[in-house]
């Protein structure tokens, strides 16, 4: 992970935190009937109407705020590079034992493989045991 691609998942954690802290203090639309019998609304410190517009531009801007993060981790996400196969590396200690080693020939063995496609012949099969009768009385 990049430094940069840390730095936008903490910012982008860190505002949908806040986005969700401002979304469960707002007041429901249902609220207003409540206000209107006198809960008090006009002695908070944004007045009556202050709050609802102070939080809904807040939750606002942190969701435009969240929506650029994630489209700014969506791209860096596509941007990493992709890693290598440890098979299609060849490794020091390798590639010197290659050098080292002398490229010899095809040698001749005593074992004899059998031809492309031939079947290697089975041995021969034992003869089944024929069960010897008991000596039995002739009729």
């Amino acid at each position: 992970m990049t430094t940069l691609n840390t730095i936008v998942l903490v910012i982008h954690v860190l505002v949908g935190v806040m986005m969700v802290g401002l979304i469960l203090i707002q007041r429901g639309k249902g609220a207003d009937a409540g206000a209107a019998f006198g809960s008090g609304a006009s002695g908070t410190v944004f007045g009556a109407r202050g709050s609802a517009n102070f939080l809904s531009r807040s939750t606002a801007i942190l969701a435009a705020m969240f929506f650029c993060t994630s489209l700014g981790l969506a791209y860096l996400g596509t941007q990493r590079e992709v890693p290598k196969s440890l098979l299609d590396v060849p490794t020091e200690s390798a590639a010197a034992s290659d050098q080292a080693r002398p490229v010899v020939g095809p040698q001749e063995t005593d074992v004899q493989l059998p031809a492309a496609g031939a079947l290697p012949a089975l041995p021969p099969a034992p003869a089944p045991a024929v069960p010897v009768p008991a000596d039995k009385p002739t009729d």
